[in-house]
């Protein structure tokens, strides 16, 4: 992964920092080793712009739709760099076991709680899914929370938040879904507060 990743990133880096560079706030939050990485979704390239904020040595391992992983070659090479699959609307118990299974090698995984693209400037409506959250728990690893902006225009500068770590407590050892959606539900609001450093 950690070759596929490194070409796939230093192929795409320089056209992508032409059309849309930007500027980083909290980049000395990231943590060392296994983190789950919670940020909101807007676009399909919101997490370029977060691979990029990351830089090289700090590589993501995004969930993303496996329809995306589908794709002749596109889902081919994504593969490759890192990226897996989950199925969306069911429950994939696969996909679980895999990102437990990397955040407890020490990797970073990216997941997007809303499971889908939320553009709150049309009127649509975040329903955030606990998925995270019962990652983060179950494995022991600290939550993330970063912000890209919904509005990303061509050739100005996008500032991309990284907020700061923290450790969700849960009452019991493996937690409860209402404990699994209280933390989901504290990502959000912190993800939204950390888009007031964004304007």
């Amino acid at each position: 992964m950690k070759y596929w990743y490194a070409f796939v990133y230093c192929v795409a880096w320089p056209f992508f920092n032409l059309v849309h560079p930007q500027k980083v706030i909290g980049r000395e939050h990231i943590p060392d080793g296994a983190a789950m990485i919670c940020c909101n979704h807007t676009a399909l390239t919101d997490p370029l712009f977060l691979a990029f904020a990351f830089r090289l040595k700090n590589q993501l391992r995004p969930m993303a739709k496996a329809e995306l992983l589908r794709v002749p070659f596109i889902g081919w090479l994504l593969g490759k760099a890192g990226v897996f699959a989950v199925e969306r609307g069911k429950s994939d118990i696969g996909a679980v076991k895999l990102a437990m299974k990397y955040l407890r090698s020490g990797e970073k995984v990216l997941l997007f709680p809303e499971g889908t693209r939320v553009r709150e400037r049309f009127g649509e409506v975040s329903q955030p899914k606990s998925g995270a959250a019962m990652l983060a728990v179950r494995t022991g690893v600290p939550i993330l929370p970063c912000y890209v902006p919904e509005r990303k225009p061509w050739f100005r500068r996008t500032t991309v938040v990284i907020g700061t770590p923290f450790i969700p407590t849960v009452a019991t050892r493996k937690g409860s879904q209402e404990e699994y959606e209280a933390i989901t539900a504290d990502v959000m609001g912190r993800i939204r507060h950390l888009g007031e450093q964004a304007v």
